[in-house]
């Protein structure tokens, strides 16, 4: 009775054009692999929580936050490259492409190498306790825990380049899988810790931070000695004068970044100055729980970006109405897992974190879920514009939106008293981009074939 599924999927997977083959097969595997990380990132939730408490919780997720602002100092080079090295490809010019890999490394190893000077010396000035408005007596501890994740991030951004190499290859599986191999090797030093010491704020820093951090490297070394040999760094590679074509699509995702990074690596910091590190658990237990639904639909959508390059430049505008048609769809399959979710969310909540552990106000799942739904919604049109670089709109409202969203935070959180769900909501209102002008601008490119400011 199973011999019909049984031969169905390999037809499914082999049937379509070299293109729709290779980005089902990367959604299936990815699909498992992601199943499995959801999973993991569930659990560490309530490990994490145990082992330190909701509120040096709530510390550990906005000292991330804080430091994840330097993130915007890759100055958008990784997208650059995302675009560049797929276009090389896609023209066979190996040699550019191992440039545009070797020039990225470079610049990246000298910007983060900088940073992390710098930091190294600042640190010793930032009173951390201050500003994260905690008591005194935890000040040494957070100097060293705040040392500990500057260096993990400057170092995840020189070697997750590799994660964007697979994207632009549309080997999504691949870059999840390293992911997901961090988190294992992440969530049984957890296990250990839990096993034999007492809680610590630095132990489990160093437990989140270098075991991903192994597997990035290792994955370096496994990949540029594999499938990308001949793209592998090296230092007679490099070619400062590339930097150029890298930096100018580079600098417009530089500043979209920016925009992202204010609107989303803050809300930690407004939550924790407020209303205290207890709701920054509470905020991101919700953002986690509905993040899931954002999880799924990025299997299905990850390959999307190089592959919509791949389809413009051959002129291909049936395969992309085609895969805008069905990720349509499964927006609408993913608003009905997340009204469910919403049903059920208290009961998820106690079985998931343990009864009373977390308090969560309804109202802030209700936003989470529109909030999310909404981002789901518009990333795709957003996908499909950065894959072909129609990023001038874009731009525009990322120097606009981040104003608006302080300015909407203002009034919801002193004005109205809206409290934690303020975050949720300055969101939604703000990203107008996502979901109001990237599918018209969609529409005007494929279905009218206009040009102008609609491509440029």
């Amino acid at each position: 009775m199973f011999h019909p599924v049984k031969y169905s999927l390999p037809k499914f997977l082999s049937r379509g054009s070299a293109r729709s083959i290779k980005t089902k097969k990367n959604i299936l595997a990815s699909f498992l692999i992601k199943g499995v990380s959801i999973s993991i990132s569930l659990i560490l939730v309530p490990l994490t929580i145990n082992y330190v408490n909701s509120s040096n919780y709530g510390i550990w997720l906005t000292l991330s936050s804080i430091i994840g602002w330097f993130s915007f100092f890759d100055i958008g080079l990784t997208h650059g490259l995302r675009n560049k090295f797929a276009e090389a490809k896609l023209k066979g010019d190996d040699d550019i492409a191992q440039i545009y890999v070797s020039t990225t490394y470079a610049i990246l190893t000298i910007i983060f190498t900088s940073l992390w000077s710098i930091f190294l010396v600042l640190n010793y000035f930032i009173n951390w306790n201050s500003l994260l408005n905690i008591s005194d007596s935890q000040n040494t501890d957070l100097s060293i825990l705040a040392l500990i994740i500057f260096t993990y991030f400057c170092l995840q951004f020189i070697f997750k380049i590799i994660s964007t190499l697979l994207i632009a290859n549309q080997q999504p599986a691949k870059s999840s899988l390293i992911d997901l191999l961090g988190q294992i090797l992440s969530l049984i030093s957890i296990f250990i810790l839990i096993k034999t010491s007492d809680a610590s704020l630095i132990k489990l820093g160093t437990a989140l931070c270098f075991a991903p951090l192994l597997i990035l490297i290792a994955a370096n070394i496994f990949f540029f000695k594999k499938d990308f040999y001949k793209y592998r760094p090296r230092i007679s590679k490099i070619n400062f004068s590339y930097a150029k074509k890298l930096l100018n699509l580079g600098a417009i995702f530089f500043i979209i970044q920016i925009s992202s990074i204010i609107q989303y690596q803050t809300a930690n910091i407004i939550i924790v100055r407020n209303f205290g590190s207890i709701e920054v658990t509470s905020y991101n237990i919700v953002y986690k729980y509905f993040g899931i639904l954002n999880m799924i639909f990025m299997i299905f959508l990850a390959p999307f970006w190089s592959a919509s390059t791949e389809a413009y430049l051959k002129n291909d505008i049936t395969w992309i109405k085609n895969s805008i048609r069905k990720y349509n769809q499964l927006n609408i399959l993913i608003f009905l897992i997340g009204c469910i979710m919403v049903i059920f969310s208290k009961s998820v909540f106690n079985i998931w974190l343990g009864s009373g552990k977390v308090n969560i106000n309804f109202t802030l799942v209700i936003w989470g879920f529109i909030f999310f739904n909404v981002g789901i919604f518009g990333s795709k049109y957003v996908f499909f514009l950065n894959g072909i670089n129609a990023l001038r709109i874009q731009f525009w409202s990322s120097l606009i939106s981040p104003f608006l969203y302080v300015f909407l935070l203002y009034i919801l959180i002193y004005k109205f008293k809206f409290g934690v769900p303020s975050v949720f909501i300055a969101g939604v209102i703000s990203n107008v981009y996502a979901y109001f002008l990237a599918p018209i601008q969609y529409f005007k490119i494929i279905t009218k074939n206009k040009k102008g400011i609609w491509i440029k």
